[in-house]
């Protein structure tokens, strides 16, 4: 391993060589170099950890389970447990704090929470373009408080390094008629189309940037962030029936059922049994209003379906334009399931008051209303997202497992040439940037037009692609107050405002089973090395 001084003095002369190239010359830098791969990330929203057939589930993903044939899964990959703080993480490598966006798009006018990328940290995309890469983004941003038309645009995709992007630049909203919509720096609106529906405008805008990618000369990243399957329950008429009986014997049998694939996959260790349903939650027998509770759930498994018939038409066209041997694709979720309850009084940006034909929505997790129309505003609730994070407890918001832990699908067939296989090795969305730079053959830079950087947090996982071992790392989340530090087989995590607890990992992944009194001594010293790693990365106390 490189000393740190001369990995330094290593990437700043890399860096100051391009920088202080002529256009010939950096030409010939470039060609020398040697073929770079396409990138693809593609990262769904509140997906649980157990909702992809792959990964266990009974949800038709017949593309995401054929890229995991064709590639690697990942059993123990990690996010940052809430959408903004997994985003900001993903696209600069950096923890969420470091990049400005701790929480979520609220500036709270501390240094790790401002609601906004800052400036000591850089896209992938804009690294990735001093390599000559066509860099283009589709759906949602999410890391930018400015919304406003009118207001600034520094943090959105374009000023971010992004050539072309069409997508909302604000989180969640109506599937039928987004919110915020933009083309590059421009708000527009939905098409009149009748079948508009935002899932399938991300994956044709995609394939469409695809084509035009590859018929020029250059290699491209494209970064496609859905917002399925995040609440509203909103999907096409001619979706509404193709899930209809497939929930009738309730969360409770499902997540047995899951359970049990898990572990004949082998994504999960039979040592770690199931966690109990969330003491919240009723038992499926004694269930209420149990047909409107299945429609919650057929809906939402419907997003899921028609976001991976979405991806399977971006890699259709990737396939059909020879690019897909050198094309590196990463699939992965922002969080896990979410527990969010819709209410009736909820307001703001992404809660429409009518449809785009002039209805009323109704807004609330109503047991007289059902769901799936655009005229209608719920989610599919916490029994459904305790059944998503299977084997797991707790959700998205918390670093429970449950909250943080996301499938993670890799293909890459110049490098993954055996596949169909799982590493159990770990990783983070910290790795993310790191591995798009080792693959593009660029080093990360100190300064960025003209602005002194943070170091990345991450490793690259390409070892891991190529069947080494790679050293774990010590990884480290906050959220709201909820904490966790995990450190080979030991985890230590809190709920706020409750206490650390300790887990072995490696036995106990559904942690049940809490050893903080057993051993004191790792639980002194792992909450050490949290409360440095906090200082250090602009983590604070958590008041709302």
């Amino acid at each position: 391993m490189w000393h740190r001084p001369t990995r330094i003095l290593i990437v700043l002369t890399a860096w100051f060589t391009l920088a202080a190239s002529t256009p010939t010359e950096l030409a010939a830098q470039l060609a020398a170099r040697g073929p770079q791969p396409n990138i693809v990330i593609i990262l769904a929203d509140d997906l649980g950890f157990s909702d992809l057939g792959c990964y266990g589930s009974e949800i038709l993903t017949p593309n995401l389970d054929k890229l995991a044939k064709n590639g690697l899964r990942f059993t123990q990959f990690y996010n940052c447990g809430r959408c903004c703080p997994t985003r900001a993480s993903l696209l600069t490598g950096l923890h969420p704090h470091q990049a400005g966006v701790g929480h979520m798009m609220n500036d709270y006018r501390r240094p790790g929470y401002r609601g906004n990328l800052n400036k000591q940290c850089v896209t992938i995309a804009q690294l990735l373009k001093t390599a000559g890469y066509q860099t283009m983004m589709c759906g949602k941003w999410h890391v930018s408080r400015y919304v406003d038309p009118a207001g600034p645009k520094f943090n959105w995709p374009q000023q971010r390094g992004f050539d072309k992007s069409y997508g909302t630049i604000h989180g969640g909203g109506s599937y039928f008629d987004p919110a915020t919509l933009c083309r590059d720096n421009h708000f527009i609106r939905r098409p009149d189309e009748e079948d508009y529906y935002y899932t399938d405008a991300i994956s044709d805008q995609a394939a469409k940037y695809v084509e035009q990618a590859v018929a020029g000369t250059k290699p491209f990243f494209l970064y496609v962030a859905y917002t399925a399957p995040h609440w509203p329950l909103h999907v096409p008429r001619v979706m509404l029936s193709r899930y209809r009986t497939q929930y009738t014997l309730g969360w409770d049998t499902l997540r047995e059922q899951r359970h049990r694939r898990m572990i004949a996959l082998g994504i999960v260790d039979r040592r770690w049994p199931l966690s109990p349903r969330d003491p919240r939650v009723r038992s499926w027998e004694l269930n209420s209003y149990k047909p409107w509770q299945q429609r919650r759930m057929e809906v939402y498994a419907a997003q899921v379906d028609m976001m991976d018939q979405g991806i399977g038409r971006i890699l259709e066209r990737v396939r059909q334009t020879g690019a897909e041997r050198n094309t590196l694709v990463m699939f992965l979720s922002d969080n896990g399931g979410c527990a969010e309850e819709v209410a009736s009084s909820w307001k703001g940006l992404h809660v429409p008051e009518r449809t785009h034909g002039g209805r009323s929505v109704q807004v609330g997790n109503n047991p007289n209303v059902t769901p799936g129309g655009e005229d209608t505003y719920q989610s599919y609730g916490l029994a459904w997202a305790n059944a998503s994070n299977t084997p797991f407890r707790l959700y998205k918001h918390q670093v429970h497992e449950g909250g943080i832990a996301t499938p993670m699908i890799v293909r890459w067939p110049e490098v993954i040439t055996d596949g169909g296989g799982l590493t159990h090795q770990v990783g983070h969305v910290l790795d993310i940037m790191p591995t798009c730079l080792r693959a593009a053959k660029i080093a990360y830079p100190t300064i960025h037009e003209g602005l002194t950087l943070l170091p990345p947090e991450g490793k690259s996982l390409i070892p891991i692609f190529q069947g080494q071992t790679r050293q774990q790392s010590v990884y480290f989340w906050e959220h709201e107050g909820n904490r966790a530090v995990r450190d080979g087989k030991w985890k230590l995590v809190s709920r706020h405002p409750g206490t650390w607890e300790l887990y072995d990992i490696v036995a106990d992944r559904t942690e049940l089973n809490d050893l903080a009194a057993k051993f004191p001594i790792i639980v002194q010293g792992l909450a050490r090395s949290y409360d440095a790693w906090a200082k250090r990365c602009n983590v604070e106390p958590w008041r709302k």
